[in-house]
């Protein structure tokens, strides 16, 4: 924090000039001397939003210097009576603020505004702030509001009331009700001076220095420490972003599983990339939990190993060959089938026309035989040229590794970026017209998207068929805490179109050989309970073998200090019905600070 000088215990008057963008619900009126409780009042929108106020006062609870929303937090040391109005809001300098600190009593005057993180099309909700302000130090070296304590018992266990229909769904003309849903809790302290204290880690930091912990240390735990997102309905209440006003460089490296011991003090701010966000002005001390990466076990002799790895945008300028290498043959036990997701041409995100991977294929391979590992083969398709979607200029697809001591495959020519496999009928049995080839590369299901690649592999004489995904991302989608509840997921349409043609396509291989061995995986972008995986697996046609695992040990991601599955395998019925097939989620990625990934690798074994 900057220290006081002599000078600034004086009155001093200083004005700034900000251009956020704004909701203006009314139009400017006569300046008005109000209190912040009266500015925040007890809905989320502020009855005073586009009107001119004057000498507002306050303690200065927080000033940021950084980023692109300057400026500094007060609070008023007398609340009300009233739960559901803040004490605390913030002040929009623009610029670095200038002659205030933490402790100053001050008299604000300027617009309130409601500014919208990410903008009005996000559907975010808006942050109450006093904008264009002129403010004058009346005092310093006050003592700051005691903060409010946020903790298990104090967060309701609902999430958030559904939204007004006359209002398309929107809660902000809503009463706040603190003491019987989570978001209106956090609501109604808004700006104000709040304290967590011994929280565990359930987000790991992040390179935006960030990370999420949890309040309610019981809601949904795994025996890692993270807190599980199992359905639409069980959003998690007690997760909460941290962010600090201190310097970059102090900021905490956690796992999750770690603790943030003691108390963590400072203003609760809502920002578009976490909502509710405690901007630390006293960060309390990080206690390792100790979290290892975990291996998964070999597979048996007579066992086929299928993983799916999202390796993030993997090209030849990466770094992370050696540990990606180190992940596969160490962590996952050199699987007899890999199916990559997110490998880029030889020259990335470069935007010259390049399509070809075969040097970063080559250069994966080559570091997994220096881990110790196999010699893998690969198959895959080439993409058009910018038609995949994903990093512009980095035409990411997906491949398969395969071990060719243990699993041989079936070459079929015909397959290029716009030819699709089909299924035909060999010696009695199903089997894929081009091999390797893209499922339905033609369909508006995978416009602008990753296509599926189909191929055959042979394990002990037996057709293994195995298709790898890369559904559409959710970009796009709402957040947990939307002004629109429930929230939209405007990117599922586009993976339930997906998903109902690889479900087609397996079904079209089911229809020729019923007891056809498929395996469906990759990075779905969606949750094991969607209704994009209810399409996929249709009526029996596949099944999420993520499934198999405990509720608690159900996820490969994790997304604001949720837990979640976006990776999966899903089997078809003969591999089911054998019964005799593991399931692992190894996570060596998602929970930890020092990631290569994001996402953890999936392995199946099984017994074709």
């Amino acid at each position: 924090m900057p220290s006081k000088s002599s000078a600034r215990l004086a009155a001093l008057t200083v004005a700034a000039v900000c251009a956020a963008s704004t909701i203006t619900l009314t139009s400017p009126a006569h300046a008005r001397s109000v209190r912040i409780h009266d500015i925040q009042g007890d809905t989320r929108m502020s009855p005073y939003a586009g009107q001119q106020v004057t000498d507002v006062a306050g303690i200065v609870t927080g000033v940021r210097t950084y980023g692109s929303s300057r400026g500094f937090w007060i609070q008023d040391p007398e609340p009300d009576a009233d739960p559901a109005t803040s004490e605390g809001v913030f002040v929009h300098t623009g610029s670095t603020p200038q002659g205030v600190a933490v402790g100053d009593a001050v008299k604000v005057s300027g617009t309130v505004s409601e500014y919208v993180p990410g903008g009005t099309s996000s559907g975010n909700q808006a942050l109450t702030e006093i904008t264009r302000p002129a403010f004058t130090v009346v005092s310093g070296g006050n003592p700051v509001p005691a903060a409010t304590g946020i903790d298990a018992g104090s967060v309701p266990a609902a999430y958030t009331p559904a939204g007004d229909p006359a209002a398309n769904g929107s809660v902000n003309a809503l009463p706040l009700r603190p003491d019987r849903y989570a978001l209106d809790f956090y609501e109604s302290l808004e700006g104000m001076n709040v304290q967590v204290s011994d929280t565990r880690v359930v987000g790991a930091t992040d390179p935006y220095t960030e990370l999420w912990v949890t309040v309610k240390p019981g809601e949904n735990r795994n025996h890692r420490g993270g807190t599980v997102y199992g359905s639409y309905g069980a959003q998690n209440t007690g997760r909460l972003q941290i962010q600090s006003l201190g310097r970059a460089a102090d900021f905490p490296d956690a796992n999750v599983g770690d603790t943030l011991a003691g108390a963590t003090t400072g203003p609760l701010d809502f920002n578009q990339y976490g909502g509710y966000t405690l901007v630390a002005r006293e960060l309390g001390t990080l206690e390792s939990g100790n979290l290892r990466r975990e291996s998964t076990r070999a597979q048996r002799s007579g066992e086929l190993a299928v993983a799916t790895y999202n390796v993030e945008n993997l090209d030849p300028s990466d770094g992370t060959f050696a540990a990606h290498a180190e992940a596969i043959v160490g962590n996952l036990k050199s699987p007899d089938i890999v199916s990559l997701e997110e490998i880029q041409d030889n020259n990335g995100a470069t935007d010259d026309g390049t399509v070809a991977a075969d040097r970063t294929v080559a250069a994966l391979i080559d570091a997994i035989v220096a881990a110790g590992g196999p010699r893998y083969d690969w198959r895959g398709i080439d993409p058009a040229d910018k038609a995949d979607g994903g990093e512009p200029g980095g035409n990411i697809r997906q491949v398969f590794l395969f071990d060719p001591e243990r699993v041989s495959f079936t070459d079929r020519a015909g397959g290029d970026a716009t030819t699709a496999t089909g299924v035909t009928k060999v010696r009695g049995r199903a089997a894929l017209t081009v091999s390797p080839g893209r499922v339905a590369p033609g369909s508006e299901a995978f416009e602008g998207s990753r296509k599926p690649l189909a191929g055959e592999f042979v394990f002990r004489g037996r057709t293994v068929v195995v298709v790898a995904n890369h559904f559409a991302s959710k970009g796009g989608d709402q957040s947990l805490t939307s002004q629109y509840q429930p929230p939209s997921r405007v990117s599922e349409t586009q993976r339930h179109l997906q998903a109902k043609e690889v479900h087609d396509f397996t079904a079209r291989i089911l229809a020729v050989q019923k007891n056809a061995a498929v395996v469906v995986l990759g990075d779905i972008n969606d949750f094991e309970f969607s209704t994009t995986t209810k399409i996929l697996e249709g009526r029996g046609t596949l099944w999420s073998a993520v499934k198999s695992l405990p509720r608690s040990e159900r996820y490969s991601y994790v997304y604001q200090g949720n837990s979640q599955v976006l990776d999966q395998i899903l089997i078809s019925p003969s591999i089911r019905r054998g019964g005799a097939f593991t399931y692992d989620s190894v996570h060596l990625n998602a929970e930890f600070h020092d990631q290569i990934s994001d996402h953890d690798p999936q392995v199946l074994r099984f017994r074709p």
